[in-house]
């Protein structure tokens, strides 16, 4: 089902912002599913090891099928993640290539990583697909200005990123995490939790989404059931 053109949903950085009246996605532009779910994060030498776990970690909790795809030449595995984390990939992005359709592709930042999935070929097709065909991807830290805006993956979408690369997102947004039709953005280490309960939030639904969230203590200020209602009361 193709996204339908909407205002944006913004995650405020402060409560009582007028950005938490945005109410913009149905429930029905992605439906619940409690199996099956395929979900492709790519990594990079330099990826932001925070964002790549966390993100996968929350996923996998939800019972997704996560594939961390490594981007390097030659159907190297390893990586060298940014604070110098060592990452084993599941496998090659070239390995994905034609096992689609995948329900959500999602980017980990750092740098140099964003710089590196904006170099891979199969992934921007990837990606670019992934758009037209109206399903879920998103990006994380530097990797919304570095890899989807320069490659027409941000247009007429509202998006964040991280502070440090606002310049590179045309009405880029100030929120932890910014969701637009079939596209979710964030900014950092810190929003990656957020991220990836939208994520479950929009593919399964509001109870999946905080029965997640409950057992992994998160701070006091962390309103599941706010991102819910936003998420899910068009």
């Amino acid at each position: 089902v193709r996204a339908s053109a909407r205002r944006p949903v913004t995650m405020a950085a402060t409560s009582g912002s007028d950005e938490a009246a945005l109410l913009t996605i149905d429930p029905a532009t992605y439906p619940a599913k409690e199996a099956g779910l395929k979900v492709l994060m790519p990594v990079a030498d330099g990826t932001e090891e925070m964002e790549a776990v966390i993100i996968a970690d929350v996923l996998r909790r939800a019972g997704m099928d996560v594939s961390i795809a490594s981007v390097k030449e030659g159907n190297e595995l390893e990586i060298v993640a940014a604070r110098q984390t060592r990452i084993l990939a599941d496998c090659s992005i070239r390995d994905c290539e034609g096992k689609g359709p995948f329900d959500a592709i999602l980017l980990p930042g750092g740098m140099p990583g964003a710089d590196n999935l904006a170099n891979c070929g199969p992934l921007l097709k990837m990606l670019a697909a992934q758009k037209e065909s109206g399903r879920l991807y998103g990006a994380i830290c530097a990797s919304p200005a570095v890899v989807l805006a320069p490659n027409g993956l941000l247009q007429n979408k509202a998006a964040t990123c991280h502070p440090g690369f606002m310049d590179g997102l045309e009405g880029g947004k100030d929120s932890r995490v910014v969701v637009d039709g079939n596209c979710v953005t964030s900014r950092g280490p810190g929003t990656s939790f957020e991220f990836a309960l939208c994520v479950v939030c929009m593919l399964q639904g509001s109870e999946k989404m905080k029965a997640i969230a409950g057992p992994m203590v998160l701070p006091e200020s962390f309103d599941a059931d706010a991102i819910g209602q936003k998420l899910e009361l068009a």
